[in-house]
């Protein structure tokens, strides 16, 4: 239940028939009305809801908005028991006063819904997030961190939001950087069998894949020196890849992240559907050739310029292989499907939606969040090594240093076009400037409140006796932010904004602490505390209903 767009739908309501009255007797003359939007104001000394109808109706009545805005409002039905004020705004906007009592219904269907609070009506649409899908050729780095705290937090709030949602990891396990990949961990291989081989120019040289090679040579000791070149290359793959995979997957666990679908890329190949994907271009008149290669005509769909579909080899190119993936992925019946990818992929975006033009699938449909990258710092100084290997600082330490909780409320905080500094030092802070510890701290408080009431006798009171008239300014504060949950997920599903939800948890938390330091929620006046001890109850179920999508525990005490 969205307590916020049922407001929203009666506020409509009420200005179209408040326009129809207008236009009955001659006041206003439009053909239709228009498609204007309720909204909550920024300014709260603008009221509870304002609304842009005057605004967009004035070309099409001959009239100032102003004057339209003052039309409406004198038919607006102010015998609505919800509607304290409506006044006229600036150049025309409508600002709607609410009394408080439709915030007295709340608590009950906050308590009610329990952790279910904030979630939307079903919507029978099916979407998918791809986030993540690193190389599994090394340790997952940084911009893979917050692309899964991004990906997981996102896919959450569309779940909450109504979607039926899938999370796929998209397993890159064929192509040049698996050929490069297999001449290291042979290189590698016959060093430490005591070898004088040259390592690959553009090979893998981090030491994970020391590290794997190790792990070969400590189960299959020499065999590897028995058998020829190619052999020894795929065996060494098979292995890394099940090794490196197995990694990623136990990291991303860690990090508390579980995906539905791991797709190989390797189906693709084996299974034609490149194939037949350059061939439906092919017949199309979407492709040419030039020196040897296949060009697919992009720049008929907004690219820059033609992209190469097969090289002059005659083996496909990553491109080919994304077209046939997102294919399949339409195949499948997604009506919504969403990437997660670094920013550095910006120039693939267009493309990609230009090739879902081009074999029949509406680009819409496909929508691609870019993040920027991130700097980790420890004593305002950037962290490029890690302390253990001497490389980068991959998620797993990252997670073992400041755990996973602070670890994916950092990423989620900022915008993902936003670049991210990462304080590892103020990560581990058990104290109010750590925003993770902020926001749990304050789950932890309520927690603590209700020690104490129980201690001192006072059970959880009855929803039917409660008498929130005693609620001063800053409970009805809270509760209006509470009442904003539903609202809240669903803007941020539909706008692909997860750091939404850091935010308004952030801005929650802030509320209650500003409370408990000036009220005394246990006091001798037992209406005020049983109204101010639901209060708590609702805040701390909005707390951890939050928190939850972000991925972050809600503590019983810290």
């Amino acid at each position: 239940m969205n307590p916020i767009q049922n407001i929203k739908k009666e506020l409509a309501r009420l200005v179209i028939e408040a326009l129809e009255k207008a236009r009955d007797c001659g006041q206003l003359d439009y053909q239709l009305p228009p498609e204007f939007v309720i909204e909550v104001p920024k300014d709260s000394g603008h009221g509870d809801f304002a609304c842009n109808a005057a605004m967009l109706l004035a070309r099409q009545a001959r009239m100032a908005p102003r004057q339209i805005a003052e039309i409406i409002i004198s038919h607006i039905d102010r015998k609505e028991n919800f509607l304290a004020k409506v006044e006229v705004a600036g150049a025309g906007f409508i600002n709607f006063f609410l009394n408080n009592n439709w915030l007295h219904e709340i608590p009950a269907m906050v308590i009610g819904m329990g952790d279910h609070f904030g979630e939307n009506p079903r919507l029978n649409k099916k979407v998918q997030v791809e986030f993540v899908s690193a190389n599994p050729t090394g340790n997952l780095h940084m911009g893979n961190a917050r692309g899964g705290a991004l990906g997981d937090t996102l896919a959450n709030v569309l779940a909450r939001a109504g979607y039926d949602v899938e999370r796929e990891f998209y397993i890159n396990d064929c192509g040049n950087q698996i050929e490069v990949f297999g001449q290291s961990l042979e290189a590698r291989y016959l060093q430490l069998m005591g070898q004088d081989v040259e390592f690959p120019e553009n090979g893998y040289a981090g030491q994970d894949v020391v590290d794997t090679v190790k792990n070969i040579i400590r189960e299959y000791k020499d065999y590897f020196l028995t058998i020829n070149s190619d052999k020894r290359q795929q065996l060494m793959i098979e292995y890394a890849l099940q090794e490196k995979v197995g990694y990623i997957k136990k990291t991303l666990n860690d990090f508390g992240i579980s995906y539905d679908v791991w797709f190989s890329e390797k189906t693709l190949h084996d299974g034609g559907k490149v194939e037949a994907v350059i061939e439906y271009l092919r017949e199309r008149d979407y492709v040419y050739e030039q020196e040897g290669a296949l060009w697919f005509r992009t720049t008929m769909f907004g690219d820059e310029k033609d992209e190469v579909l097969l090289r002059a080899n005659g083996l496909p190119t990553y491109f080919a292989a994304d077209i046939a993936y997102h294919k399949d992925k339409f195949d499948r019946g997604f009506d919504w499907v969403i990437n997660v990818w670094g920013a550095d992929h910006h120039g693939h975006v267009a493309r990609m939606k230009g090739a879902m033009q081009a074999i029949g699938y509406d680009p819409d449909r496909l929508d691609i969040m870019l993040m920027q990258l991130v700097r980790l710092y420890r004593g305002g100084q950037i962290v490029r090594m890690s302390k253990r290997t001497g490389t980068t600082v991959s998620l797993d330490e990252l997670i073992e240093e400041v755990g996973k909780d602070a670890a994916r409320f950092f990423f989620v905080m900022r915008s993902p076009d936003s670049h991210l500094d990462f304080d590892m030092e103020l990560a581990k802070q058990q104290s109010q400037e750590n925003p993770v510890y902020y926001v749990q701290y304050a789950h932890a408080r309520i927690r603590s409140i209700f020690r104490q009431a129980q201690a001192a006798g006072a059970a959880m009171p009855d929803l039917q006796k409660i008498d929130y008239s005693c609620w001063g300014a800053e409970e009805l504060q809270i509760i209006r932010k509470i009442a904003d949950f539903p609202e809240e997920i669903a803007i941020a599903a539909r706008t692909m904004a997860p750091h939404r939800m850091a935010r308004y948890v952030l801005d929650l938390a802030g509320m209650f602490h500003s409370f408990y330091n000036h009220q005394r929620v246990l006091n001798e006046d037992k209406a005020l505390q049983d109204a101010r001890l639901v209060l708590m109850e609702c805040t701390r179920i909005t707390l951890k209903n939050a928190l939850d999508i972000l991925g972050v525990s809600a503590p019983e005490q810290m």
